[in-house]
């Protein structure tokens, strides 16, 4: 740590440990927050959203009075990002999809064809208004079914494409879709199921008893006690898949084909975790692979939002939040309208509706709230409470991850 004259103004130089360190003190400042003011943790705001962009508006405020700026030493970001979606793939075991039949595949189709829309029309609006097509992808699904996650890992590959300030505005817009999907999914599930005089079935079916019993086999624990060896046995292979993920995504960067840098590694861990339950030689152990990607996760969060410059929104404030507007209307429309109906036009698929507007302008966690509130007052809809959590979990990540890919390679 030191301090320095940058840019005409005295700077405080951060080196890895002291970013690390202060991005841990960020992340339980965030955890701190969301306690004392509830209504942050009803929306399902994280904690290191809430930490980190309390740090940066208080390194903005310090920024613009001329009295010091920070510079970061963030060479840890990028492999606790990698290791987070690394993790992802270790949990997606197809079991979940083969017993869960038509209706997880069903939804999966569905929140990957709103993924796509979202990103068409992004770009389509943001060429409308004359801003970089890239703005357009960021306020598209790289945010809204993606999240914070997502957006923070896409953003310096924009920046690097050409998109000032990615980074910021992707933050900006995932925050604007964590907010906007829990406003609007109650609403929409009340709506459908007041209008078509909908009731809750209350009874599990077969086939949802099955599901889960399949999650509770997937997530069954190997030991009921913390293990420092588990603990380095799935370190070592999410490091071990991250190793060999690095080696693929060199070999279609040197095809000239842009990916981000979680992509090869998330596939080799997807391989591997279906390889292991096929042949049976490591029951994955899923608590401690979630729990190692959390702590990625959260980590890889608080670092990247506490260094974020606000500064760089202002220009293109306004043009993101019209196309923000327009993902609104089109996410709230395609689940009126056709997850309602695709799934199967009953009380669980309205509810379902309601939680797809928080699964796909947020996350998971916003989709649960959705379908709690709607269940309080209506009545359960076990269905809904298997399908989307499946899908959110272990699922739609590849494919957006994939869609976003192809529209960053056309546009």
């Amino acid at each position: 740590m030191s301090l320095e004259v940058m840019e005409n103004l005295l700077t405080l130089k951060l080196n890895m440990i002291n970013t690390l360190a202060l991005a841990a003190l960020v992340l339980f400042l965030g955890y701190f927050v969301r306690r004392k003011w509830p209504i942050l943790d009803r929306l399902n705001i994280p904690a290191p959203v809430v930490g980190g962009l309390i740090f940066a508006v208080l390194a903005l405020v310090l920024r613009l009075s001329d009295v010091f700026a920070f510079k970061f030493d963030i060479a840890l970001q990028d492999p606790f990002m990698i290791a987070f979606f690394t993790s992802v793939g270790l949990t997606a075991s197809f079991t979940l999809l083969k017993v869960g039949g038509p209706q997880v595949v069903l939804f999966w189709v569905i929140a990957s064809t709103l993924a796509l829309f979202q990103s068409g029309f992004g770009v389509v609006v943001a060429k409308l208004l004359g801003v970089h097509s890239y703005l357009g992808l960021i306020s598209g699904s790289v945010t809204m079914t993606g999240g914070h996650g997502t957006g923070l890992a896409f953003g310096p590959l924009f920046e690097e494409m050409g998109l000032e300030g990615a980074t910021t505005l992707a933050v900006a817009a995932a925050t604007f879709g964590l907010v906007s999907g829990g406003l609007i999914g109650g609403p929409i599930g009340t709506y459908l199921i007041n209008k078509k005089k909908l009731k809750s079935r209350k009874e599990k079916s077969d086939l949802e008893k099955k599901v889960s019993q399949a999650m509770a086999e997937v997530k069954e624990a190997g030991t009921t006690q913390i293990s420092a060896y588990e603990i380095l046995k799935y370190t070592t292979i999410i490091l071990a898949c991250m190793g060999i993920g690095s080696l693929i995504a060199d070999g279609f960067e040197s095809l000239g084909i842009t990916l981000p840098a979680y992509i090869g590694s998330m596939l080799v861990a997807a391989v591997v975790r279906n390889f292991l339950d096929f042949t049976k030689i490591l029951k994955v152990n899923q608590d401690y692979v979630e729990a190692l990607g959390s702590v990625a996760l959260n980590l890889f969060l608080a670092m990247a939002l506490m260094s974020l410059k606000l500064w760089e929104l202002l220009d293109l404030a306004i043009p993101m939040l019209i196309i923000l507007a327009v993902q609104v209307v089109l996410t709230g429309t395609f689940a009126l309208f056709l997850t309602y109906r695709v799934m199967g036009r009953d009380y669980d698929a309205a509810v379902m509706a309601g939680g797809n507007c928080g699964f796909s302008m947020g996350a998971t966690p916003n989709a649960i709230a959705n379908m709690e509130s709607l269940v309080e007052k209506f009545g359960p809809a076990p269905r809904a409470f298997l399908v989307i959590p499946i899908v959110g979990a272990f699922f739609i990540d590849f494919t957006n991850a994939l869609i976003i890919t192809f529209f960053i390679n056309v546009v």
